[in-house]
């Protein structure tokens, strides 16, 4: 088919990753139903999909990638600047030229057999001031249905773009070229481990993906594009693109405010999203799951948007209980990946709240499960329009973006971090973001249990450029003229007792959390000053029904021990990684933080 552009630039990349990997045929997408329904059919043909029963899930469709490709694979990830330091010490650096060379030796022939689609993507709502568009060139109907649902694809895309617009190019290729009649014969199609990789050139906004069909590491427009190559972006043009949820919440009164908060993996983000309060007359609403794009407007109000279409969620654990709005949203038209398939034709998952009816399951290596491992590979996951959610808030697609009230951190943390507490001023909400960690579980980490994993503001594996320079920016954004910065806090839904129970009931109760949040940022009473910060009274939050007066005295107590060894942790293991990129005013956060609990 003919170009749908002029756009010169992009044309003539096309010609070259043509010429490059020799593919059977050149297709641009269009982004139309049409389009998606070929590359649906496009998979099941080639043995990859299954059609799940259309009377009880419509649309809803099983794949099973290789188990060698499951997950991003982040020793596998590159950002390959032209000077290590300014990668720096979390990132995974290789020379930018020595890593082409290599990625072109790959490339080269690469798409043999295949077809070579040309995907014009916008990331945010189709000409928003806050919108990236991307263009990711792939092998593969899997990724171009996947991208379909998580950004804005197609010829508006192209007509925004115009003549002479500027794209990120993002070039991926599974890796695994056809000989002529042969076939992937229902073998999901990736390279060997050791020929995977996912490179970002952020002095040259580039992306190259090889070897990976899966995830993160094949939707270009998800991690690599909206959060390395944009944080990168981000910092050279003043705003701020992070691994955060959106949500809004109003109150009885109809009075709405906008949160965005990040947490590392398994700490709760998408349910939080979509959270059904426990609060009388409260109400929260979806903008987005996992990524915020922010940037200021001339009323000096930080906005966000969800720079993304859809959500890419873990179905393990997904629930009606942890999830009610999760579970009505992929209830149609949605791709799901290594999840258990049922003797009646439906998806199942460990942590869905149910038993798999009676006769076989099929586990995610497309086996009859013997029971004996978990029949959904834990990061089994959902592909699902966000248009589908019931609570889907009516601006989540507005091009101004929402007004952020309030920034939340959080982690995973058994003991010392209180249930809430909001920082003192911007420059200690950043020293909190920049020291957020779960507590490890898993003896897979190489980590002993109970070590704090820090994962400075859920950014470690998606920050572009060196962490001590993305600390300096937060704290220059924190000096914008004119700035009405937003709140931030730190909560923690995962504090435990001595003897290892739960103190908060997490789930709906954390709206009593989002309640008190609110207040403050309107200025209401129901707070105290401590050493770490402002905390709530007990009052202010309420107990939930299970909590005794002791738990919550102990959910809001400062743990002056534990914020002693948190200290101690920061300051020999965790702050001198980033060496003289450190930010003076994050150590002087810390000096004063000491001091306090000293006193």
């Amino acid at each position: 088919m003919s170009a749908p552009t002029q756009n010169a630039k992009l044309l003539q990349w096309v010609q070259e990753v043509a010429a490059m990997t020799q593919p059977t045929a050149v297709v641009w997408c269009d982004g139309s139903q049409a389009e998606y329904d070929r590359m649906i059919q496009t998979t099941i043909d080639a043995g990859l999909a299954t059609p799940l029963d259309q009377a009880k899930r419509p649309g809803g469709y099983l794949f099973r990638s290789d188990p060698s490709d499951v997950a991003r694979v982040e020793n596998r990830t590159y950002i390959a600047s032209k000077s290590p330091e300014d990668a720096g010490p979390t990132n995974n650096w290789i020379d930018p030229e020595a890593l082409k060379a290599t990625m072109r030796g790959l490339y080269t022939g690469c798409m043999s057999g295949r077809t070579m689609y040309v995907i014009p993507f916008s990331m945010g709502p189709i000409g928003s001031p806050i919108a990236k568009i991307g263009v990711e060139i792939s092998d593969s109907a899997y990724v171009v249905a996947n991208m379909h649902i998580m950004t804005r694809v197609g010829t508006k895309v192209l007509e925004v773009l115009g003549k002479d617009g500027e794209f990120i190019p993002c070039l991926h290729s599974v890796g695994k070229p056809l000989a002529e009649g042969q076939s992937d014969n229902g073998q999901w199609p990736s390279a060997p481990v050791d020929h995977k990789y996912i490179s970002h050139f952020p002095e040259e906004r580039l992306i190259w993906s090889y070897g990976s069909g899966y995830g993160g590491n094949a939707l270009l427009g998800k991690k690599c594009l909206a959060l390395r190559i944009a944080s990168a972006q981000a910092r050279d043009e003043g705003w701020l693109a992070e691994h955060m949820l959106i949500l809004k919440l109003t109150n009885p009164e109809g009075k709405s405010k906008f949160v965005a908060a990040a947490f590392p993996s398994a700490c709760g983000k998408t349910n939080l999203a979509m959270l059904v309060p426990t609060v009388p007359g409260w109400k929260v609403e979806t903008i987005g799951d996992d990524i915020a794009w922010m940037k200021f407007h001339s009323d000096g109000q930080l906005y966000a948007i969800n720079p993304e279409a859809g959500f890419f969620g873990v179905a393990p654990g997904t629930s009606v209980k942890s999830n009610p709005n999760a579970m009505t949203t992929i209830a149609k038209n949605t791709i799901f990946t290594n999840v258990a398939l049922t003797s009646d034709n439906d998806v199942w998952w460990e942590g869905i709240g149910f038993d798999p009816p009676a006769g076989d399951v099929i586990d995610w290596k497309g086996k009859v499960w013997d029971k004996k491992e978990p029949a959904a590979h834990p990061n089994a996951r959902f592909t699902v329009p966000a248009s589908q959610c019931p609570a889907a808030a009516a601006e989540w697609q507005d091009p101004a973006g929402v007004p952020i009230s309030a920034i939340l951190f959080g982690g995973r943390r058994p003991g010392t971090i209180p249930l809430v507490h909001e920082a003192r001023s911007w420059n200690h909400g950043v020293f909190l973001g920049s020291i957020v960690g779960s507590e490890v579980t898993a003896a897979a980490l190489d980590l002993k249990a109970g070590t704090v994993r820090r994962d400075p503001f859920a950014m470690l594996p998606f920050c572009g450029y060196h962490m001590g320079d993305y600390f300096q920016h937060w704290i220059d954004i924190g000096k914008t003229p004119g700035a009405k910065l937003p709140r931030i806090f730190c909560v923690n839904w995962f504090r435990k007792d001595a003897g290892g129970r739960w103190l908060w009931p997490g789930y709906g109760e954390n709206s009593r959390v989002l309640k008190w949040i609110f207040e403050q940022c309107d200025g209401l009473d129901g707070s105290q000053e401590t050493e770490i910060g402002i905390m709530p009274s007990a009052e202010a939050i309420g107990r939930p029904e299970g909590v005794s007066a002791e738990d919550m005295a102990e959910l809001l107590t400062v743990d002056r021990e534990g914020w002693r060894a948190e200290i101690a942790d920061v300051h020999a293991n965790h702050y001198p990684k980033f060496g003289s990129r450190m930010p003076a005013e994050l150590w002087q956060e810390l000096r004063e933080l000491e001091a306090r609990l000293a006193s």
